[in-house]
């Protein structure tokens, strides 16, 4: 017996309508054609679907199980083809990111909050990309979106300028370094440095600066979270770097400074890497265009 998805319909369809009439009009085809189509069905199955003599028409107890049939499957096929719609209008689809910044969990937040509400079908994750490898994740499709500020040249993948930000140096306002106009790569030689963790390539103050200059902190101390890294430096257990859009607000507080490193600074560009495919999907537009915004109301605090 072959059943098609319109056998489904027709069966669910006489059964809502109670006849072959009112279901012909409702599926807009001809009684003749319908009643040809459910004679085509039975002679397949080689029984009767329908209890003729009833009124209104009444379905067999082989009918019923069709219907059972085309009440479990037809609504599973309309959510796929709505699914698919929704892929091609860009309206839906999966946004799963990859996130090579430890503190960029901060900055991210506040830009997918603004996503959801405009895009509530898409199915958004984040995996933090400091656990795995992000990039390989990206070109095996696992990951759809990543964060990272090291750009590399990937077949098929475009790493999009998002902003530039600043590695900036933060101590107790007590603390000896405190009066210094900048702090170089030798001044971390006698301190404890409190950083995420994560491994040292990835941290823009080895990076950066204490790995071209050779020089090692006197201990590293590593923390999860940047509200207790802030607490740890205002008691003076330690100094970090971190970037500039974290200590926006640390600034204006009497508990702490931040000094530039080095005496002309050392910015860094954050990236998304999309793979070119996807950049035409009109919700990652979106995003992009969400985390540009983002950036600028950072550079303006």
């Amino acid at each position: 017996m072959h059943i098609e998805f319109r056998h489904l319909r027709t069966i669910q369809a006489i059964h809502e309508a109670g006849g072959l009439a009112r279901a012909a009009e409702t599926m807009n085809i001809t009684q003749s054609a319908l009643s040809h189509q459910v004679k085509g069905l039975e002679d397949q199955a080689g029984v009767e679907l329908f209890v003729r003599r009833s009124k209104p028409l009444k379905l067999s107890p082989a009918g019923l199980r069709l219907l059972k049939l085309a009440q479990q499957v037809l609504p599973q096929l309309e959510a796929a083809q709505a699914e698919f719609m929704g892929l091609r209008a860009g309206s839906t689809g999966r946004m799963h990111i990859a996130i090579e910044c430890h503190a960029c969990f901060e900055w991210l937040f506040p830009v997918l909050e603004q996503f959801r509400k405009s895009w509530p079908d898409v199915d958004v994750d984040i995996r933090p990309g400091l656990a795995f490898d992000a990039l390989p994740a990206l070109l095996r499709e696992e990951v759809d979106l990543v964060v990272s500020s090291d750009p590399e040249e990937l077949p098929g993948v475009k790493f999009v300028e998002l902003f530039d930000y600043k590695a900036v140096f933060v101590a107790a306002s007590t603390h000896p370094l405190a009066q210094k106009p900048f702090v170089e790569a030798a001044d971390f030689r006698g301190e404890t440095l409190i950083t995420y963790p994560v491994e040292r390539t990835r941290l823009d103050v080895f990076s950066q600066l204490l790995i071209p200059a050779k020089v090692e902190p006197l201990a590293i101390r590593q923390v999860e979270l940047t509200a207790v890294i802030l607490l740890l430096v205002a008691s003076n257990r330690g100094v970090s770097v971190l970037p500039d859009w974290v200590v926006r607000e640390v600034k204006y507080s009497n508990d702490y400074v931040t000094r530039p490193l080095t005496e002309n600074g050392i910015t860094r560009r954050l990236y998304a890497a999309v793979r070119e495919d996807d950049l035409e999907k009109p919700f990652m537009t979106k995003l992009l265009g969400l985390a540009g915004e983002e950036a600028r109301k950072l550079q303006r605090a």
